[in-house]
């Protein structure tokens, strides 16, 4: 039922006819969505202004959408009250609803009219009223509902829609149905409902299973909401020919090697969705699609049809970064995606370093070929290979060198990966005016943990914990009588990140503390029996930010000049606050230090304190960050400035 009533007197023409729509609340948060997202009054008053007659039909056609809107939230008595009425004198609208008392008063759903002594004392059509309105005097449009008992589910009944006998269904399968008899008549969870029946189906290996809209019985004596679901579970099926299409440059050998789903096996969504993603992880495709090979079973299975449409194989990019310490690096790069056809990967990077810095000399270059080959081998298994040349004139020496790595990297466990390693390097290094060579192999072993979820390295994480462990033995090969060195180099990272919003106080996301933790030890040989770019050396934004990197940790007098250690031991804490949609800041302490002893927690313990901002973009965060020392080393930096893409840690 609908109750319109409309009061003031009319005089001139407004066409179009501006109004303001005063929708009551109910008080109940959900039922309130639904009506405000289904009313048409209020969604439409100030973008699509009308004259009197389409706005009369929007009035008649507000009373569906909103029974409509009651319905899906259970309440199927409810009343809907639309008045419109004219300002009084002074700017107030009448408040007062006239009601519908008099004779031949119209109320049913297609009235369009309404009849009532309240407009001049006589019947009047409601288009007509409202074209009396003087121009430019807004009408105010109240909408109020009282919404009635609330309906419950009654009998939920399901039928198979070919035998018209309820179907047979395994515990697990009616259990994902979700309703219970005595439960709110929701539109929302009955339709859902059956959506997560038909997902259980097809996940069993029904692949033609079919739930149909339900169909629905009120009982207004129970106030109740009997319930029907058509169901046709159809055969359980197998995967049956697996069909590759769009392949141009890729090999479907490959690809079919890759899949993580194969013929024979049972028919399952989840599975199917999982193999199409990791097909699209390989970064060789913009886009993957999959299907059903057909609408009916084909001997006892059903087909698969993979599309595909690969990305563009070559891009060209620039890179730069800066922090006061380590100045400004800037370069350029050029990535090949299917070398091969079969998604490995050539990137070729050149850059140039040491442009300013406190911890610098001169310019320095950076140029290596990164090769990386997923399914080395066996599934699942990378291989990553570089050879790079570079150049860094740092004040604790000055470097020139040629290093070539390989190695294979491979899940261990859920969230566990490791690899696996060979490198050689050969440098030439000055430092405090004396020039060495060296020779240096090593096999780096490593383990990684991460259920932070965030699959882009640059994307901040907000939760979960990552950790790192790796242990490097090495043979230094000397040269001018420096002999021949054996050591290992150990480290462990870990870092956690915990969201605020588990303690009520923000929202999911936007207040986050992240934690780091940093501990490496060198043993088998003293410092100076290592070359110095194999040594610890703690500061700069890995480690201790308001120090520059190497000012943490043993110094060669009072100078500049770093020596290097053979323990370390760091530890961070930031606090993360997004503010608005597209920038946030961050506050942070720093703590580390390097000793000239293989145990860690030696030497001098250095603080830093700082803040920072955030511009999050589409691809991760622009972060600036300002950063000084608590207690300044001697020569050490006032301040520092760092800026970068991504999150410190």
């Amino acid at each position: 039922m609908i109750l319109w009533g409309v009061l003031a007197t009319g005089a001139n023409a407004a066409d179009p006819q501006p109004y303001v729509t005063d929708l009551v609340s109910t008080g109940q948060g959900d039922l309130d969505t639904a009506l405000k997202a289904s009313s048409d009054l209020l969604a439409l008053q100030s973008t699509q202004a009308v004259g009197p007659f389409a706005l009369a039909g929007r009035v008649r056609d507000e009373y569906d959408r909103l029974r409509t809107a009651l319905e899906s939230c259970g309440y199927y008595d409810g009343t809907v009250h639309i008045i419109l009425s004219r300002p009084k004198a002074g700017g107030q609208a009448t408040p007062t609803p006239a009601q519908p008392t008099a004779p031949g008063a119209q109320a049913d759903d297609d009235a369009a009219v309404l009849n009532s002594p309240s407009i001049n004392g006589k019947s009047q059509d409601l288009a007509n009223w409202i074209a009396n309105v003087p121009k430019g005097e807004k009408i105010e449009a109240r909408v109020s509902v009282d919404t009635g008992p609330l309906y419950h589910l009654g009998l939920i009944t399901l039928k198979d829609d070919k035998t018209g006998q309820p179907p047979k269904l395994t515990p697990a399968q009616m259990k994902a149905l979700g309703l219970v008899t005595g439960q709110p008549a929701i539109a929302q969870t009955v339709l859902g409902g059956g959506g997560q029946l038909l997902d259980a189906l097809r996940e069993s290996g029904h692949a033609l299973a079919r739930v149909e809209k339900p169909t629905a019985y009120l009982r207004p004596e129970t106030r109740t909401l009997d319930i029907v679901y058509p169901v046709t579970p159809g055969p359980m099926l197998n995967i049956g020919n697996i069909s590759l299409d769009g392949l141009q440059k890729v090999h479907p050998s490959f690809i079919r090697r890759r899949l993580t789903v194969q013929e024979g096996q049972l028919y399952q969504p989840s599975k199917i969705e999982e193999a199409r993603q990791n097909l699209t992880d390989l970064g060789v495709f913009s886009s993957v699609g999959v299907k059903d090979g057909s609408s009916t079973a084909v001997d006892g299975t059903m087909p698969l049809d993979f599309s595909f449409r690969e990305g563009k194989r070559h891009a060209v990019g620039a890179e730069a970064g800066y922090s006061t310490d380590l100045g400004a690096r800037a370069g350029v790069n050029w990535t090949h995606f299917n070398l091969l056809g079969n998604a490995e990967r050539l990137r070729l990077v050149a850059l140039v370093t040491g442009l300013g810095g406190s911890a610098q000399q001169g310019l320095g270059y950076d140029v290596y070929a990164d090769f990386s080959k997923p399914d080395f081998l066996q599934r699942n298994q990378n291989l990553s290979a570089r050879i790079e040349g570079l150049r860094q004139l740092f004040w604790s020496y000055r470097q020139t060198a040629l290093l070539v790595r390989g190695g294979v990297a491979r899940p261990l466990a859920r969230n566990w990966n490791g690899n696996f390693g060979l490198a050689a390097e050969q440098e030439s290094i000055e430092q405090f005016g004396v020039t060495r060579d060296y020779t240096i192999l090593s096999v780096p072993v490593s383990t990684t943990f991460d259920n932070t979820g965030v699959g882009n390295p640059i994307e901040p994480a907000t939760h979960g914990m990552r950790l790192s462990l790796g242990v490097t033995p090495s043979l230094s090969l000397g040269t001018k009588g420096e002999g021949t060195s054996f050591f290992a180099v150990m480290n462990a990272s870990a870092s956690t990140y915990f969201d605020l919003t588990h303690l009520g106080i923000s929202r999911p996301g936007r207040s986050i503390l992240a934690f780091r933790g940093t501990i490496g030890s060198i043993q088998g040989a003293s410092t100076w029996n290592i070359p110095p770019d194999q040594r610890m050396y703690a500061g700069g934004s890995a480690t201790v930010r308001g120090y520059r990197w190497q000012g943490v940790g043993p110094q060669y007098g009072n100078t500049r000049y770093a020596i290097g250690g053979t323990s370390i031991d760091a530890g961070s804490v930031e606090y993360r606050q997004r503010i608005l949609h597209s920038f946030g800041m961050a506050l942070f302490a720093d703590a580390g230090q390097v000793g000239e002893s293989s145990m860690p927690f030696d030497g001098t313990l250095r603080v830093g304190t700082g803040a920072g901002v955030r511009y999050y973009t589409p691809i991760g965060p622009v972060r600036l960050d300002v950063a000084v020392p608590v207690n300044r080393a001697p020569q050490g930096d006032k301040w520092d400035l760092y800026i970068g893409l991504g999150e410190a840690f």
